[in-house]
Protein backbone atom coordinates (compact mmCIF):
# COMPACT_ATOMS: atom_id res chain seq x y z
CA UNK A 1 0.00 0.00 0.00
CA UNK A 2 1.41 3.32 -0.83
CA UNK A 3 1.88 5.82 1.56
CA UNK A 4 -0.51 8.64 -0.09
CA UNK A 5 -2.88 5.63 -0.65
CA UNK A 6 -2.55 4.91 3.72
CA UNK A 7 -3.22 8.71 4.40
CA UNK A 8 -6.76 8.26 2.15
CA UNK A 9 -7.62 5.67 3.73
CA UNK A 10 -7.48 7.20 7.30
CA UNK A 11 -10.26 9.83 6.35
CA UNK A 12 -12.14 7.50 4.73
CA UNK A 13 -15.14 6.22 5.56
CA UNK A 14 -15.84 8.17 8.99
CA UNK A 15 -19.63 9.27 9.86
CA UNK A 16 -20.58 12.77 11.24
CA UNK A 17 -21.18 11.42 14.42
CA UNK A 18 -18.16 9.55 14.61
CA UNK A 19 -16.10 12.93 13.86
CA UNK A 20 -18.38 14.86 16.06
CA UNK A 21 -17.44 12.41 19.16
CA UNK A 22 -13.45 12.59 18.23
CA UNK A 23 -13.37 16.84 17.40
CA UNK A 24 -15.65 17.12 21.04
CA UNK A 25 -13.50 14.45 23.43
CA UNK A 26 -10.36 16.11 22.30
CA UNK A 27 -11.35 19.64 22.40
CA UNK A 28 -13.04 18.88 26.19
CA UNK A 29 -9.78 17.87 27.37
CA UNK A 30 -7.41 20.05 26.18
CA UNK A 31 -9.70 23.28 27.61
CA UNK A 32 -10.45 21.68 30.74
CA UNK A 33 -6.86 20.90 31.23
CA UNK A 34 -5.72 24.45 30.29
CA UNK A 35 -8.15 26.12 32.19
CA UNK A 36 -7.15 24.25 35.30
CA UNK A 37 -3.24 24.61 34.62
CA UNK A 38 -2.18 21.15 33.75
CA UNK A 39 0.85 21.03 32.36
CA UNK A 40 2.04 20.70 28.60
CA UNK A 41 3.12 17.16 29.02
CA UNK A 42 -0.06 15.91 30.76
CA UNK A 43 -2.60 18.16 28.09
CA UNK A 44 -0.49 16.78 24.75
CA UNK A 45 -0.29 12.78 26.79
CA UNK A 46 -4.48 13.51 27.45
CA UNK A 47 -5.17 14.54 24.04
CA UNK A 48 -3.03 12.38 21.91
CA UNK A 49 -4.29 9.38 24.05
CA UNK A 50 -8.15 10.66 23.31
CA UNK A 51 -7.00 10.56 19.74
CA UNK A 52 -5.61 7.02 20.04
CA UNK A 53 -8.56 5.04 21.91
CA UNK A 54 -11.29 6.65 19.14
CA UNK A 55 -9.07 5.74 16.39
CA UNK A 56 -8.69 2.68 17.79
CA UNK A 57 -12.23 1.95 17.74
CA UNK A 58 -12.38 3.12 14.37
CA UNK A 59 -9.82 0.91 13.36
CA UNK A 60 -7.65 3.05 11.86
CA UNK A 61 -4.20 2.48 11.59
CA UNK A 62 -2.88 6.38 12.73
CA UNK A 63 -4.16 5.32 16.38
CA UNK A 64 -0.96 3.87 16.75
CA UNK A 65 1.39 6.92 15.95
CA UNK A 66 -0.84 8.49 18.57
CA UNK A 67 -0.75 6.11 21.18
CA UNK A 68 3.30 6.01 20.83
CA UNK A 69 3.53 9.68 21.96
CA UNK A 70 0.81 8.77 24.69
CA UNK A 71 2.73 6.08 25.91
CA UNK A 72 5.98 7.80 26.62
CA UNK A 73 4.48 10.55 27.96
CA UNK A 74 2.15 9.12 30.10
CA UNK A 75 5.25 6.46 31.26
CA UNK A 76 6.85 9.98 32.61
CA UNK A 77 3.72 10.96 34.21
CA UNK A 78 3.12 7.46 36.35
CA UNK A 79 6.35 7.57 37.24
CA UNK A 80 6.37 10.99 38.83
CA UNK A 81 2.82 10.15 40.32
CA UNK A 82 5.08 6.72 41.89
CA UNK A 83 2.37 4.40 39.70
CA UNK A 84 5.39 1.90 38.72
CA UNK A 85 2.84 -0.55 37.20
CA UNK A 86 1.47 2.16 35.06
CA UNK A 87 5.47 3.32 34.09
CA UNK A 88 6.39 -0.17 33.41
CA UNK A 89 3.44 -1.03 31.32
CA UNK A 90 3.76 2.01 28.98
CA UNK A 91 7.55 2.39 28.70
CA UNK A 92 8.49 -1.30 28.42
CA UNK A 93 5.11 -2.88 27.11
CA UNK A 94 3.10 -0.09 25.28
CA UNK A 95 5.45 1.46 23.56
CA UNK A 96 7.20 -1.53 21.49
CA UNK A 97 3.82 -2.69 21.28
CA UNK A 98 2.48 0.29 19.18
CA UNK A 99 4.70 -0.72 15.96
CA UNK A 100 3.49 -4.61 16.71
CA UNK A 101 -0.04 -3.58 16.65
CA UNK A 102 0.71 -1.26 13.30
CA UNK A 103 2.16 -3.99 11.38
CA UNK A 104 -0.78 -6.24 12.12
CA UNK A 105 -3.17 -4.13 11.92
CA UNK A 106 -1.40 -3.08 8.05
CA UNK A 107 -1.74 -6.70 7.36
CA UNK A 108 -5.31 -7.21 7.98
CA UNK A 109 -7.24 -3.91 6.45
CA UNK A 110 -10.97 -4.40 4.77
CA UNK A 111 -10.15 -3.04 1.78
CA UNK A 112 -13.79 -1.40 1.50
CA UNK A 113 -14.28 -0.21 5.00
CA UNK A 114 -10.61 1.16 5.10
CA UNK A 115 -10.92 -0.28 8.80
CA UNK A 116 -8.90 -3.65 10.22
CA UNK A 117 -11.27 -6.66 10.13
CA UNK A 118 -13.00 -6.95 13.11
CA UNK A 119 -13.93 -10.34 15.29
CA UNK A 120 -15.27 -12.05 18.14
CA UNK A 121 -13.14 -14.67 20.33
CA UNK A 122 -13.79 -17.96 21.53
CA UNK A 123 -15.11 -18.97 24.28
CA UNK A 124 -12.05 -20.58 25.17
CA UNK A 125 -10.03 -17.79 24.87
CA UNK A 126 -12.34 -15.91 26.92
CA UNK A 127 -12.29 -17.72 29.98
CA UNK A 128 -7.95 -18.13 29.79
CA UNK A 129 -8.08 -14.34 29.48
CA UNK A 130 -10.11 -13.96 32.79
CA UNK A 131 -7.87 -16.57 34.56
CA UNK A 132 -4.72 -14.54 33.19
CA UNK A 133 -5.95 -11.18 34.35
CA UNK A 134 -6.96 -12.75 37.84
CA UNK A 135 -3.82 -15.04 38.57
CA UNK A 136 -1.16 -12.60 37.30
CA UNK A 137 -2.75 -9.08 38.95
CA UNK A 138 -2.75 -11.28 42.45
CA UNK A 139 0.99 -11.70 41.52
CA UNK A 140 2.16 -8.49 40.66
CA UNK A 141 0.02 -7.18 43.00
CA UNK A 142 2.60 -8.17 46.20
CA UNK A 143 5.73 -7.62 43.91
CA UNK A 144 4.14 -3.12 43.40
CA UNK A 145 3.59 -3.47 47.11
CA UNK A 146 7.07 -4.04 47.65
CA UNK A 147 7.82 -1.38 45.52
CA UNK A 148 6.12 0.70 47.48
CA UNK A 149 3.30 1.87 45.02
CA UNK A 150 0.66 4.17 45.87
CA UNK A 151 -2.14 2.08 44.96
CA UNK A 152 -0.02 -1.73 44.31
CA UNK A 153 -3.16 -4.04 43.77
CA UNK A 154 -5.51 -1.34 41.92
CA UNK A 155 -2.25 -0.75 39.76
CA UNK A 156 -1.60 -3.86 39.28
CA UNK A 157 -5.17 -5.08 38.26
CA UNK A 158 -4.78 -1.69 35.43
CA UNK A 159 -1.68 -2.79 34.19
CA UNK A 160 -2.07 -6.57 34.31
CA UNK A 161 -5.53 -6.18 32.26
CA UNK A 162 -3.87 -3.18 30.13
CA UNK A 163 -1.54 -6.08 28.89
CA UNK A 164 -4.21 -8.77 27.71
CA UNK A 165 -6.62 -5.88 26.55
CA UNK A 166 -3.50 -4.63 23.98
CA UNK A 167 -2.93 -8.71 23.28
CA UNK A 168 -6.97 -8.84 22.32
CA UNK A 169 -6.91 -5.22 20.47
CA UNK A 170 -4.19 -6.19 18.21
CA UNK A 171 -5.69 -9.29 17.43
CA UNK A 172 -9.07 -7.40 16.51
CA UNK A 173 -11.58 -8.88 18.79
CA UNK A 174 -14.52 -7.03 20.26
CA UNK A 175 -13.87 -8.20 23.41
CA UNK A 176 -11.04 -5.79 24.00
CA UNK A 177 -13.45 -3.07 24.97
CA UNK A 178 -15.11 -5.15 28.09
CA UNK A 179 -11.10 -4.76 29.16
CA UNK A 180 -10.73 -1.41 28.57
CA UNK A 181 -13.93 -0.11 30.00
CA UNK A 182 -12.86 -2.21 33.64
CA UNK A 183 -9.29 -0.87 33.09
CA UNK A 184 -10.82 2.48 32.63
CA UNK A 185 -12.62 2.47 35.51
CA UNK A 186 -10.18 1.54 37.93
CA UNK A 187 -7.85 3.61 36.41
CA UNK A 188 -10.03 6.30 36.82
CA UNK A 189 -10.23 6.04 40.01
CA UNK A 190 -6.59 5.74 40.72
CA UNK A 191 -6.06 9.46 38.90
CA UNK A 192 -8.70 10.94 40.88
CA UNK A 193 -7.51 9.78 43.88
CA UNK A 194 -4.14 11.15 42.86
CA UNK A 195 -5.46 14.43 42.19
CA UNK A 196 -7.05 14.34 45.52
CA UNK A 197 -4.19 14.35 47.12
CA UNK A 198 -2.76 17.29 45.61
CA UNK A 199 -1.33 16.34 42.76
CA UNK A 200 -1.87 18.64 39.33
CA UNK A 201 -2.52 15.84 36.60
CA UNK A 202 -5.98 16.67 36.19
CA UNK A 203 -5.84 15.95 32.06
CA UNK A 204 -4.49 12.65 33.20
CA UNK A 205 -7.70 11.91 35.57
CA UNK A 206 -10.00 13.55 32.19
CA UNK A 207 -8.54 11.39 29.97
CA UNK A 208 -9.23 7.95 31.69
CA UNK A 209 -12.45 9.71 32.37
CA UNK A 210 -13.09 9.48 28.29
CA UNK A 211 -11.29 6.80 27.81
CA UNK A 212 -14.12 5.06 29.62
CA UNK A 213 -17.16 6.82 27.77
CA UNK A 214 -15.46 5.47 24.45
CA UNK A 215 -14.95 2.42 25.56
CA UNK A 216 -18.92 1.84 25.79
CA UNK A 217 -19.18 3.59 22.59
CA UNK A 218 -16.78 1.49 20.55
CA UNK A 219 -17.71 -1.66 22.40
CA UNK A 220 -21.86 -1.13 20.83
CA UNK A 221 -19.54 -0.69 17.56
CA UNK A 222 -18.06 -3.35 17.10
CA UNK A 223 -20.07 -5.86 18.72
CA UNK A 224 -22.43 -4.50 15.63
CA UNK A 225 -19.83 -5.22 13.14
CA UNK A 226 -18.66 -8.24 14.41
CA UNK A 227 -22.09 -9.87 14.23
CA UNK A 228 -22.85 -8.09 10.48
CA UNK A 229 -19.95 -9.53 9.69
CA UNK A 230 -20.75 -13.34 11.53
CA UNK A 231 -23.75 -12.77 9.65
CA UNK A 232 -22.71 -12.03 5.88
CA UNK A 233 -20.24 -15.22 6.56
CA UNK A 234 -23.12 -17.75 7.04
CA UNK A 235 -24.77 -16.36 4.12
CA UNK A 236 -22.04 -17.13 2.00
CA UNK A 237 -21.23 -20.76 3.21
Amino acid sequence: MKMRELIKNEFKGWQLKEIIWLALATIVITALSIYWGDTLMGIISASTGVICVVLTGKGKLSAYLFGLVNCILYAIISYRATYYGETMLNALYYVPMQFVGFYVWFKNMNVETAEVNKRHMSNKVRLLSILSIAILTIGYGYVLKYLNDAMPFVDSFTTVSSIIAMIVSIGMYAEQWLIWIAVDIFSTYMWFMDFMNGSDNIATLLMWAIYLGNAFIMFYKWEKECRQNEKELKEKN
